[in-house]
């Protein structure tokens, strides 16, 4: 079951990940929430729409911009829409 791992923690952990363009996309009800801090920065994607994201934030340490999603996609990017994706570090593992 693929999960994302950041500094020892689990971000996420599911079995209903959608992959797009190499990235383990997990559905919202997966990630542990508590990790999780709003930010203000946006990207835009062509093809899925407007981009917000989270820094990730474990035992005192902060990776800024760490996880995106979509809230609301464009109508080829709807199967992810909500659903969250890591880099910066962020390990996906599928084990």
């Amino acid at each position: 079951m693929p999960k994302a791992i950041w500094n020892g923690a689990i971000l996420a952990e599911s079995d209903q990940t959608v992959v797009v363009e190499g990235n383990h996309y997990f559905p919202s009800d997966a990630i542990n929430k508590q990790y999780f801090q709003e930010s203000d920065t946006h990207t835009t994607c062509p093809w899925k729409g407007v981009a917000s994201y989270y820094s990730i934030a474990v035992d005192g340490q902060v990776n800024k911009d760490a996880a995106w999603y979509y809230p609301s996609t464009k109508e080829k990017a709807k199967n992810i829409e909500g659903y969250v994706a890591f880099w910066k570090g962020v390990k996906v593992e599928n084990n």
